[in-house]
């Protein structure tokens, strides 16, 4: 995976100039990507804006034909231009507020829209991507891309470009009827630009830099947040609120220290622009006079480009203003195309086998597996699992026990060599067809927002209520569902419906009964249960794992005993298979393990 293509390197300010080019495309493209559908509202917003500039730029020649021509032709009695000026003034003023009102609200909506989109498009994206992703991506930045960086375009989008696009335009149009009154004076607007453009070129180098430090920084400190809130628990139990603080504090005073220094490039910008204004004003006063003064230049026309003048460089404040915001969402722009160009590691094969009426068959050929491009974990093996059969997998930590669950359930795809499922190869399968033969329960037991039944009922979302209390009872569920305050109408995260960590996994193992698979992998799923609630689950294991394959992974050796065949994993490599008598009767690692077991068991 290219370090530019995703969001896995944070720190894109490091990217040399081609790179940068291409992240800069990549994240127009999404930009306009976005709009495309709105570009009805687009070209109304645009025209709006257009008729508005044009109403609000007159005045000073309106004015310059009233002094110069209107009130001259009255003097004489002809009342006609100054009435036809009058009128035209008139009708701009007018029309300058709500024609910029219509602008606003049509701009508002256009960026709603867009904002919509996006959002949803980074919420079915990241949904989409695969386990491998989530693994490597703190939950903290995908926030930020979701929360922060979105909200970062949101100001933009409804108040900075729309700044922007007007103030560029009042630019542009100001300078025109300075150049349309008189070109002397338009010569001296030009002069005064280059100073700007120089200071603005070099505002746009440094504060470039800054705000996507920012980003980086800011989408840390939601990390960090989020990281202690969430083992606030392991935060309580070793007194680490000290240490947490001066960790967080650290990331604050970055962010602080690094917006202060956005901070000060704009109080430098903001009085050199202000400077070169009232400067450019006072040449235009002195030059106009002077031929005023020999005739050469009537006095209308002088007022009107004072004013003019004056004016050109009042949006450039505007425009400067909103610049940072330009900064911080291009910035958060390309984070979130990033993450956007992100591609799944597991896609479906394109001409997929339907897998009807699955028997649970897991057959293993030559397969040899690895995380990423990272070292081998798995080292070639071959490994037949019948049908119905119900193998539990052991091992020390890391031995690589759970890789063969997330192998079998498409988590993760093999690095060489076949895995099949009822003898087609589990590549070839609709995600479909997948997930209605396989389930895994892990020792992660979440629940979502709602009731006990509806989490129950993810199982199979079509389940009566009969099924769901059938899947609950035969995993020793229904009894404490029964107890609490609304029974399976409980909210799970009401005061009075929270469930102890036991309680959830075993409304996780009912979720995975009720969708009766033909595989059922349980990864550690007994670890939350104490021995009252894990004899229980076992004899709805026994129960329910009797026409379908299951292979349990597993630290507790109480849990091995209701299997037909154990696997010992060790450092990558199956070293032991067979029964869990015919293992102990070998003598080897199994036995050494399950001796402890009993040891600790005080047998």
């Amino acid at each position: 995976m290219s370090e530019v293509r995703g969001v896995a390197n944070e720190d894109l300010i490091r990217l040399d100039a081609d790179e940068r080019k291409r992240v800069r495309r990549r994240s127009w493209k999404l930009l306009v990507s976005l709009a495309a559908p709105n570009k009805a509202l687009l070209i109304l917003a645009a025209v709006l804006i257009v008729l508005s500039t044009i109403a609000r730029t007159s005045f000073p020649l309106l004015i310059a034909w009233a002094i110069d021509w209107a009130l001259p032709a009255a003097q004489r009695n002809d009342w006609v231009p100054l009435a036809v000026v009058g009128g035209l003034y008139l009708l701009a003023s007018c029309a300058a507020g709500p024609l910029l009102g219509w602008y606003e609200v049509t701009s508002k909506r256009v960026s709603q829209e867009m904002l919509l989109d996006l959002r949803l498009r980074v919420f079915r994206h990241t949904q989409r991507l695969s386990l491998e992703f989530h693994e490597n991506y703190t939950s903290g930045r995908i926030i930020s891309r979701q929360t922060s960086d979105v909200e970062t375009l949101r100001e933009f989008l409804d108040q900075g470009l729309t700044a922007l696009v007007s103030g560029v335009l009042f630019v542009v149009f100001t300078g025109a009827s300075i150049l349309f009154l008189d070109g002397w004076s338009f010569l001296v607007v030009i002069v005064a630009s280059i100073p700007i453009a120089i200071i603005f070129r070099w505002y746009q180098k440094r504060s470039e830099v800054l705000y996507r430090e920012s980003r980086v920084v800011s989408a840390r400190l939601i990390s960090t947040f989020m990281e202690t809130m969430t083992g606030i628990r392991a935060v309580k139990a070793f007194r680490r609120e000290a240490e947490n603080d001066r960790a967080y504090e650290d990331v604050a005073m970055e962010y602080r220290a690094n917006s202060i220094k956005s901070i000060n490039l704009f109080g430098v910008l903001q009085p050199s622009l202000v400077v070169i204004g009232n400067l450019t004003v006072a040449a235009v006063l002195l030059f106009g006079g002077l031929r005023v003064i020999n005739g050469t230049l009537l006095v209308g026309t002088l007022v009107a480009l004072l004013l003019a003048s004056k004016r050109v460089f009042s949006p450039v404040d505007e425009i400067a203003n909103f610049y940072s915001s330009l900064q911080s969402a291009t910035a958060a722009l390309e984070k979130v195309s990033g993450l956007l160009e992100e591609e799944p590691t597991i896609v479906e094969d394109p001409e997929p086998i339907a897998l009807k009426n699955a028997k649970g068959r897991i057959e293993f050929k030559n397969v040899e597996f690895g995380y990423g491009a990272g070292p081998t974990v798995m080292e070639q093996f071959d490994l037949t699992i019948p049908a119905g059969q119900t193998v539990a997998v052991v091992g020390q930590t890391g031995a690589g026990k759970s890789t063969l669950a997330k192998m079998v359930a498409r988590f993760y795809d093999v690095r060489s060599g076949e895995l099949t499922i009822d003898s087609v190869p589990i590549k070839k399968l609709t995600a479909k067809d997948l997930r209605r033969a396989v389930v895994m329960v892990t020792q992660e037991a979440f629940l979502f927002s709602g009731t006990v039944a509806d989490n129950i009922a993810l199982g199979k979302p079509t389940a009566s209520r009969d099924e769901i209390i059938l899947a609950a009872r035969a995993v020793g569920a229904h009894e404490f569902i029964e107890k609490l305050p609304d029974g399976y109408d409980t909210d799970v995260n009401k005061r009075g419906g929270r469930v102890s960590a036991g309680q959830r996994q075993l409304i996780s193992f009912a979720r995975a009964f009720l969708a009766d698979p033909a595989i059922l992998i349980l990864d550690e799923a007994t670890s939350s249960l104490d021995l009252p609630s894990e004899r229980l689950v076992q004899h709805g294991l026994q129960q329910l794992l009797g026409n379908r394959t299951a292979i349990i992974i597993a630290h507790r050796l109480s849990t091995v005993e209701i299997a037909d065949r154990v696997l010992v994993v060790h450092d990558g490599k199956i070293v032991e298979d067979g029964s869990p008598a015919e293992l102990i009767a070998q003598g080897g690692r199994y036995a050494a393990l399950d001796q402890a077991w009993q040891d600790s068991l005080g047998r």
